[in-house]
């Protein structure tokens, strides 16, 4: 924590002490930058002491961190993070690549990406002295926060949309969540949390406005590259530096888990520890594509959509990361890619029966947009790809029973059995 310096506006590029801002920038609403001392940290810490380390979750890149340790010791919020990195032959050879990489972060405590951001949440919330956290959330985000919070013994309330998949409003209760279901899209429900957060003096989290939550999502880029330099059989008890994918494909949807990678990757790139910068590629569904739309017409104004699909964890009308992530894919050369629900369907499908992972929609449309990307031509047969899986599919299984189909009902004979299996055995 001590390397933690303050703030910088995303926009203006004012910078603030850490008591000086909370939130966003208070002259123009931007996202605020985390800043870290990285000549201090060249000093104390380095890749090879971080290989060292026996902790297997986040919290091994706690030097990296703007928050301290947050105690609690053999409880979920210590073990966030450090998901495996598989290697899916099947898949890479389906799509005629040689070097694929399937992050599955449906490991975490609560079975999604965002237990990181709010675990790093939960140890800011402890050390401001918070008394109650808010935070809106689809589903994914409000379990992240009820579990990590309930981990610390801290009250937490959620404000979800009424069309939250029954399976992650059943995690927020269990957690012991105070849940509010809001009649109206995520986006009302994201607002009111601020009204509540300002009126009742509650700690928010939300995506997208709390600028501890993109440090918790770098997280995934410093697993993602110290995995992959194990992976490709860099010597590791020698090297000051990672090494990195040519590509990283993400789904997104509020814009604050790649703009979280992005933070990750340029902190590496800062302390001089990473070798190559991948290019990040961004997953959007066709109905809800606001970051894809300023991207693709080139330009940092993110205009609003009606969103309108399936996967619901990307399911966003106005992204509150937008500009971070628009620049995402710009400043690394990468791209982002628009896939449908069919799409998004047929990939939860390959990931399941060709890989082994159970994803969800969101987490699926990375794998979609890789298809799709192989097919257009942009990414190489060579080009060593990471695709991130950011949720387990029992979050929904009213879209996985849509993507796998039905089971086959029969009699308790054998003769019933033959009939179903068709003459296989």
């Amino acid at each position: 924590m001590g390397s933690f310096l303050g703030y910088r506006c995303s926009l203006c590029r004012k910078d603030y002490a850490p008591t000086e801002a909370t939130y966003t920038c208070p002259l123009d609403g931007g996202n605020l930058d985390v800043v870290l001392d990285y000549v201090a940290l060249r000093k104390s810490t380095s890749p090879k002491k971080i290989g060292a380390s026996a902790d297997v979750s986040i919290w091994r890149y706690l030097d990296l961190l703007p928050v301290a340790d947050p105690g609690h010791t053999s409880t979920p919020l210590r073990a966030v993070g450090w998901t495996p990195l598989f290697q899916p032959k099947r898949l890479a050879q389906s799509l005629g690549l040689k070097a694929l990489w399937l992050k599955d972060d449906g490991r975490n405590p609560t079975a999604s990406f965002k237990d990181r951001a709010s675990a790093v949440a939960v140890a800011r919330a402890q050390a401001i002295g918070a008394d109650r956290i808010v935070t809106a959330s689809t589903g994914n985000a409000g379990a992240a926060l009820a579990g990590m919070a309930a981990a610390a013994g801290l009250p937490a309330v959620i404000l979800a949309p009424t069309t939250a998949p029954p399976a992650k409003v059943a995690q927020l209760l269990m957690f012991g969540a105070r849940v509010l279901l809001v009649d109206g899209s995520y986006d009302e429900a994201f607002d009111l949390t601020l009204v509540a957060a300002r009126e009742f003096g509650w700690y928010c989290r939300n995506t997208g406005y709390n600028p501890f939550t993109a440090e918790g999502k770098k997280t995934a880029a410093f697993e993602i590259c110290e995995q992959f330099t194990r992976s490709v059989g860099q010597r590791y008890d020698a090297p000051n530096s990672w090494r990195s994918p040519d590509a990283i494909f993400v789904s997104v949807g509020d814009g604050n888990i790649i703009s979280g990678l992005h933070k990750g990757l340029k902190d590496l790139a800062a302390l001089g520890w990473l070798e190559g910068m991948p290019r990040l590629m961004g997953v959007q569904a066709e109905g809800s594509a606001a970051v894809a739309n300023a991207f693709l017409a080139g330009t940092e104004t993110i205009t609003p959509v009606q969103a309108n699909t399936m996967a619901d964890s990307i399911s966003v009308d106005l992204p509150r990361d937008g500009v971070r992530a628009v620049r995402a894919a710009v400043e690394t050369h990468g791209d982002y890619i628009l896939v449908s629900d069919a799409e998004i369907l047929a990939a939860m499908r390959d990931l399941g029966r060709q890989a082994a992972v159970f994803a969800e929609p969101a987490g699926a449309a990375a794998y979609a947009g890789l298809v799709k990307a192989v097919r257009q031509g942009k990414v190489a047969s060579t080009d060593r790809i990471v695709v991130l899986n950011t949720g387990n599919g029992l979050k929904d299984v009213k879209s996985a029973m849509q993507a796998a189909g039905e089971a086959t009902v029969i009699k308790p004979t054998l003769e019933a059995l033959r009939d179903a299996l068709g003459g296989e055995r």
